[in-house]
């Protein structure tokens, strides 16, 4: 099968298929330490310096060697962002406001696109839909099984949270990139004004709890109440 056809969108997910060739020598690598590689070489060089040209030569082998496990560089993208998804477990169990529940993995995401800047940048990809993504979305479902809603909702509700999540991670990975130090705002009277209140009290809680606080209430709860 040619890259081309591997990588289109007809392309049959890597996790449904064998985890190498029936042909050739005997495997001198499995899958999951050409995904380890992949992504530490992504850790420490970022995504673009991830080939399979480059992670076979981490591996000590050459580049063709990896098509008896994979048949493309997409391939490789799947596996590493699903793996890195499986960094999200052991799932916290849910004891009290199942809305506590849903913060801590959120605040989970964070730390994941912490360690991984780069899974900001592979995460939306059309691709097939990996066993620990499945168990992810699960397990979010558990979590959301005494909200009063269409599950529909809850799905939304799930993909909306790691798309906010995404957006602090991106916030933090530019952090000091954006300020108005040194700015002149005489022309901008709205904005002289807004700085010349007082700040008031901090928030109890951070900006990244209360953004995910409302939108968890807000898309999920709405007009309907919670179950008993």
């Amino acid at each position: 099968m040619s890259d081309t056809a591997a990588s289109g969108p007809d392309r049959q997910p890597i996790w449904s298929r064998p985890e190498r060739g029936s042909r050739g020598p005997a495997p001198a690598h499995s899958r999951d330490a050409i995904v380890v590689a992949a992504i530490t070489l992504a850790d420490t060089e970022g995504l673009a310096a991830v080939s399979m040209r480059a992670v076979a030569a981490a591996l000590g082998t050459g580049a063709g060697s990896l098509y008896r496990y994979l048949s493309s560089r997409d391939d490789l993208l799947d596996l590493m962002t699903d793996r890195a998804v499986g960094e999200l477990r052991p799932y916290p169990q849910v004891e009290g406001d199942w809305s506590e529940t849903m913060v801590l993995l959120g605040r989970r995401q964070l730390a994941v696109f912490g360690a991984h800047p780069w899974l900001l940048d592979v995460i939306h990809r059309p691709s097939g839909i990996g066993p620990q993504s499945l168990a992810w979305f699960d397990n979010c479902i558990r979590i959301l099984e005494p909200v009063r809603c269409p599950v529909a909702a809850k799905f939304e509700t799930i993909a909306m949270m790691t798309g906010v999540v995404s957006l602090f991670a991106r916030r933090e990975s530019a952090a000091g990139a954006f300020s108005f130090a040194g700015v002149d705002l005489a022309a901008y009277p709205h904005l002289v004004a807004a700085f010349s209140q007082p700040s008031g009290p901090a928030p109890r809680a951070d900006l990244v709890e209360r953004t995910l606080r409302s939108l968890l209430t807000g898309l999920l709860l709405g007009d309907s109440t919670e179950a008993g």
